[in-house]
C-alpha cells in the first residue's frame, strides 16, 4: 500500500499560512498540460510553470520547474545539471516522494519530499520572476507567490535549488 502523502492542498495553503507565506490561490477546472489553460493563465499575473519530474539511471530523482515557455532539451539536461541519462519519472514515485499525480507536479510538493530525494532543478528566468504560478499539489487551482514568499517556502523546508539558465 502507498502511503500518503504527508500535506494535500488544504494542510499545505494552512502550512505556508501558519508560516506567514503569503500567496493567492484560484480555483478553476484541471489543467494536465501547460498549453491548456491559457486564458486562465493570462488572467493570473506572473510567471506560470511547466514542471517536469524526472529520474535517472542511477536512481537519481529530479524537479524540473521552469517558466511554461522554456524549452527544456532532455538530451541536453544531463550535461546542464550533472545527472545520467534522464527519464520521466513513474506516477507511483511521483506519488510516493512529492504526493502529487500526472498533471500536479508542482515545486510545492517538495514539502512532501521529507527524505530530499528529489533535486529542485529551476530554470534562471523563473528565480527572477516578481510572481510565480504554481498548482498548490492539485491542478484545480494554482497559487501564486512573489519571488520573496517562494524563496521563503523553500528556506522553510530547507531547499536549496539548482538555478539553471536553459535558454543559453
Amino acid at each position: 500500500m502507498t502511503p500518503q502523502p504527508l500535506h494535500d492542498r488544504d494542510s499545505l495553503l494552512r502550512w505556508m499560512g501558519e508560516r506567514a507565506i503569503a500567496g493567492a490561490t484560484t480555483d478553476h477546472d484541471a489543467v494536465f498540460r501547460v498549453e491548456e489553460g491559457l486564458e486562465l493563465k493570462a488572467s493570473l499575473p506572473g510567471a506560470h510553470t511547466k514542471n517536469l519530474f524526472l529520474k535517472d539511471r542511477k536512481g537519481r530523482m529530479w524537479l524540473i520547474s521552469a517558466r511554461q515557455d522554456t524549452v527544456i532539451d532532455l538530451k541536453a539536461a544531463p550535461r546542464i545539471i550533472g545527472s545520467d541519462r534522464l527519464s520521466f519519472g513513474n506516477e507511483a514515485l511521483m506519488f510516493e516522494t512529492l504526493g502529487v499525480r500526472p498533471g500536479s507536479v508542482t515545486a510545492l510538493g517538495l514539502i512532501n519530499d521529507v527524505d530530499r530525494r528529489v533535486t529542485l532543478v529551476l530554470d534562471r528566468r523563473l528565480w527572477q520572476a516578481d510572481i510565480v504560478n504554481f498548482h498548490p499539489l492539485t491542478n484545480t487551482a494554482t497559487t501564486a507567490l512573489t519571488q520573496a514568499a517562494f524563496r521563503q517556502f523553500l528556506a522553510a523546508i530547507d531547499r536549496e535549488p539548482l538555478v539553471i539558465d536553459f535558454a543559453a
